[in-house]
């Protein structure tokens, strides 16, 4: 490699020439630039060196101590399974000034290793191998926010907006088998009608037509979707097959239900209505209210097991906004009842959004004990609750776990 010496600097008693000057300046600045590329070079060939001595001494030293045949936790890990088993939450994490979503979050299930994934408006929900997280996102138009669907791997990368037509999308459900997602998007006179799409966003199709709603869930087997519709005046759950074929009313009240949920057998249905939590047969007969009390109790949760139902239970008027003296503030509690309506017990005096940990050992949940929504976990008969994320100033809510893997 050729090496030119450099410029010789301008003596004080050499005449001043304007763009000898300006090149002697140049030619110094190159020449300074050369030495940098150099000793960069050197230290990285050096680095380099030092890196593979590092590794042929540890793979030695691991070859000298280990066995011949790799442990099934090991290769596990190799293969990146271990990782996807491991039950994670899922979260928004909204700063204080926002009131229109914030950013999906996720941890450990013990609060360890949170990790910021994607700006998010809710409706998360894991894919079922637990690997890609759906949800809604914001999207400000001229005139207002619409949101639109968007699919991200659980680490953040592979983002993909699916959806982008200027209406509301909310109600996320995927097919147990992972191939496709089902979704409410809104329509004219704030209806909203039901649509399915494959996992990339493909094939988006319309299965519902008059009133349908959100509310929606996608049955453990894959064959059938419970949502919520207002055709006939009323809110009610009905039922149709996973290509929106064979519609089939389930309830019929006078006062509106909302939010209806599988158990994992497929068996059940868990459904609110009147401000109390009810349950139904799959084809809707055995429908039963577990709850009757003064206070509205919503958001049922089964146990994995199928055993109990978690849900919340809200006393007084919701407060909004930042005033503290407009009226008084709801205290929300977790309360868990047996399927058959017994044993009805209060786990919490402040939580909200109750999820069962895959292996039903633990509930997470929504706290604003330390004045400040936040996310906990307890055991499922409601002891050693813990704070797991420990913010001041944003708002955590909309906690969903990922799901246990096979």
């Amino acid at each position: 490699m050729t090496v030119t010496a450099p410029p010789r600097p301008p003596r004080p008693s050499d005449p001043v020439d304007r763009e000898e000057l300006e090149a002697l300046v140049e030619a110094l600045i190159e020449e300074a630039r050369q030495r940098a590329r150099r000793r960069r070079r050197i230290y990285a060939a050096s680095a380099a060196l030092v890196a593979l001595v590092v590794v042929a001494v540890s793979s030695a030293v691991d070859r000298s101590t280990q066995p011949d045949t790799a442990s099934p936790a090991l290769a596990a890990g190799s293969s990146g399974l271990a990782g996807a088993a491991t039950p994670k939450i899922a979260f928004i994490r909204e700063p204080a000034y926002m009131g229109y979503g914030g950013v999906l979050w996720v941890m450990n299930r013990d609060g360890s290793g949170q990790r910021r994934v994607a700006p998010a408006f809710g409706g998360m929900r894991w894919s079922p191998d637990g690997q890609k997280i759906a949800f809604a996102a914001v999207r400000p138009l001229v005139d207002r926010l619409s949101s639109d669907v968007v699919v991200v791997n659980a680490d953040g990368t592979g983002k993909q907006r699916l959806t982008n037509d200027d209406s509301s999308e909310d109600g996320l459900a995927w097919s147990p088998d992972g191939q496709k997602i089902a979704f409410a998007r809104g329509g004219a006179g704030g209806n909203s009608e039901i649509y399915v799409m494959n996992a990339d966003g493909s094939e988006q199709q319309r299965l519902t037509s008059e009133a349908s709603g959100g509310g929606l869930d996608w049955s453990p087997r894959g064959n059938k979707i419970a949502f919520v519709s207002r055709r006939d005046g009323n809110a009610e759950i009905y039922l149709m097959n996973a290509d929106g074929s064979g519609l089939r009313r389930l309830t019929r009240n006078t006062v509106g239900d909302r939010n209806p949920v599988w158990s994992r057998d497929g068996r059940r249905i868990a459904f609110e209505n009147n401000w109390q939590v009810n349950i139904m047969n799959a084809d809707g007969s055995g429908q039963r209210r577990l709850t009757r009390n003064g206070g509205r109790n919503f958001t049922p949760a089964w146990s994995p097991d199928g055993q109990k139902i978690a849900f919340e239970r809200r006393l007084g008027r919701k407060k909004y906004g930042p005033c503290n003296g407009c009226g008084r503030a709801s205290t929300f509690e977790i309360w868990v009842v047996n399927a058959d309506g017994s044993g009805q017990q209060r786990l919490t005096t402040q939580g909200a959004q109750p999820g069962w940990s895959p292996d039903g050992q633990k509930i997470a949940f929504m706290s604003e004990r330390d004045s400040n929504p936040e996310i906990y976990t307890m055991n499922a008969d409601g002891s050693q609750q813990r704070n797991l994320t420990r913010t001041r100033g944003p708002k955590e809510s909309g906690l969903v776990w990922s799901p246990p893997q096979k």
